[in-house]
């Protein structure tokens, strides 16, 4: 389970921005300039690039589309929204003749990835990586245009997953003012869910850290307890993940699969936390903190409710390496559960042994979509029953492909 939510912010990295400004000359003639963000010239120059063969002979248009996706780290992380000091260059009066300066064989500039578009700010979150692996092309169009419309179902299991937490944990809301309080309060909550495991025996809904193959991941683990007498290693704990269903009926194998990356990426960082230094140099550098930020009030007042001494982030981060220290792998067997969603009966209850070959391999199938290195897949034939619930089904080449062979049979 996995969750994250974003204040806005002045731009974003896939919105063109653009400022029009009026500059006068000596003889009173007005010229029009626009100003444009560093993204939309980018853009620009690359669409230019790849039509400079048709210029000569036919007019194009252009435009930069704007993306319906925001993140917290992306948005709060502004960067600047207009070349402020760039010259402008004024146009000759003569023409000049493309056919002398156009090159057909001039390279077009690489797509970049959608990690680099969509995620490179704020990391991949284990949600990103379980949808991915259940479908990378539903996972390209979420990132294109945006996640459907919760269903009744989707929306019961959170509900659930509401229930669960509040039989343990208190919940507060807080106002954040920065990036550096989300991730103070974030950390914080490992912290006093780490103290909880230690001393009850049980936690829910902890936050998680780190990297896997070279790339920073988020993910927040449904529950982990101590085991009771008779599990074997007492000293390791066990993680959980329960799963709702809406009817009462067994899962697949596909969705047994999907859950079986969720439990081992959860178990990969909270093993890698507590037994491996947390490198808080990365930390601060790759999501843009403020290591000496100075908490706000509201924060600060949460953080000294647990009665610890912290005025700056990197004061957190501090307790957050203490805390891991006092922690203990996880157990290599992880317990997944099915409840049926009406009454919270268990369907199904299954440990799943963790294989880190599979794993690995899992994840860098993962990444090479979302770092580029090669278009998204489709569902395989036999999972293709997955297409009747997607809510992209409609413009989905697979869908169209399937439905044309169906016509011809």
């Amino acid at each position: 389970m996995n969750a994250s939510s974003s204040p806005s912010s002045s731009s974003s990295s896939a919105i063109s921005i653009t400022n029009t400004t009026t500059s006068g000359s000596k003889d009173g003639v007005h010229i029009p300039v626009e100003i444009v963000s560093e993204d939309e010239m980018a853009f620009l120059e690359a669409a230019l690039a790849s039509t400079r063969p048709l210029l000569s002979s036919s007019p194009c248009s252009l435009s930069s589309p704007a993306s319906s996706s925001s993140s917290r780290f992306a948005l709060l992380s502004a960067r600047p929204s207009l070349l402020c000091g760039s010259p402008v260059r004024k146009s000759s009066t003569r023409p000049q003749s493309l056919s002398t300066t156009l090159d057909i064989e001039d390279p077009v500039p690489p797509r970049p990835s959608l990690f680099a578009r969509f995620r490179s700010r704020r990391g991949l979150s284990v949600t990103d990586i379980t949808a991915t692996e259940w479908c990378e092309k539903q996972m390209e169009f979420v990132l294109l245009h945006g996640k459907p419309k919760r269903t009744e179902a989707m929306e019961a299991g959170c509900e659930r997953h509401s229930q669960l937490e509040k039989e343990v944990l208190e919940k507060v809301e807080l106002h954040t003012e920065s990036v550096e309080d989300y991730w103070a309060i974030k950390l914080m909550n490992f912290i006093a869910g780490a103290h909880q495991l230690l001393f009850e025996g049980l936690t829910r809904e902890i936050p998680v850290v780190g990297v896997i193959e070279g790339i920073w991941m988020v993910g927040v683990i449904d529950e982990i307890r101590m085991p009771g007498d008779g599990y074997g290693d007492t000293a390791c704990p066990l993680l959980v993940d329960i799963k709702t269903r809406y009817k009462a009926t067994g899962p697949s194998e596909a969705q047994k699969r999907n859950a079986r990356l969720q439990l081992m990426s959860y178990k990969y960082l909270w093993d890698n936390l507590v037994t491996v230094n947390f490198p808080i140099d990365q930390f601060f550098h790759h999501f843009k903190l403020n290591r000496q930020y100075t908490l706000s009030r509201d924060v600060k007042k949460f953080i000294d409710s647990f009665g610890f001494d912290i005025k700056t982030l990197e004061d957190v981060l501090t307790y957050f390496q203490d805390t891991c220290c006092l922690l203990s792998p996880c157990h290599d067997q992880l317990l997944l559960r099915y409840e049926l969603q009406s009454d919270q009966s268990l369907l199904e209850e299954c440990y799943i042994s963790y294989d880190s070959s599979w794993f690995q391999q899992r994840i860098r199938k993962c990444l090479e979509f979302w770092l580029g290195d090669r278009e998204a897949d489709f569902v395989s034939e036999g999972e293709q029953w997955k297409c009747r619930f997607c809510a992209f089904a409609s413009v989905c080449p697979l869908s169209a492909t399937t439905s044309s062979k169906r016509a011809r049979t």
